[in-house]
């Protein structure tokens, strides 16, 4: 199983990611490595994807699910924004969405004091913009200390997996 854990930029989800990963003792990936020169240059100069844009990066994350699936458990850290997008990564494998849930005004604080990272706050209102909120997956609020999200989403794993 990958569990992929989305949301917007600024919803935690590389921290949250990490965490759970090493809860679980499973390897942990980011799909921000996995963008392409143009995309990253793109979001650099405050240019939100497109679609088009974003379609050959989708396509190699649903092919490293498959083989992640392969070699056991893993924790991907991804947008996964639209419906159409997270269908298309779960294609190859079995996976388990995990939606960081949080308000505009909060994540945006989050990304004006975050250093060094190519997205920019000015982008955030377009990620909001495609956000299509999952509906079957587990969904934490953003809005606690990092450990009490991983807390609560392990929880609502091993229900899951109970039922």
């Amino acid at each position: 199983m990958v569990y992929v854990i989305m949301g917007v930029s600024g919803s935690g989800k590389t921290t949250v990611g990490r965490t759970i990963a090493e809860m679980l003792s499973i390897p942990f990936h980011d799909a921000d490595n996995y963008h392409n020169l143009d995309s990253l240059e793109k979001m650099k100069n405050n240019t939100p994807l497109q679609d088009e844009d974003r379609q050959e990066w989708i396509n190699l994350l649903s092919k490293k699910i498959m083989k992640w699936n392969s070699q056991g458990n893993a924790v991907l850290a991804c947008s996964a924004l639209k419906s159409r997008y997270r269908k298309q990564m779960a294609k190859n494998g079995k996976v388990n969405f995990i939606f960081l849930d949080g308000e505009y005004e909060l994540i945006y604080q989050r990304l004006t004091k975050r250093k060094g990272h190519f997205f920019s706050a000015s982008l955030l209102a377009s990620q909001f913009a495609d956000l299509e909120r999952p509906k079957d997956s587990i969904t934490v609020s953003v809005n606690s200390p990092v450990i009490n999200i991983c807390s609560k989403i392990i929880k609502k794993i091993q229900e899951t997996h109970a039922s």
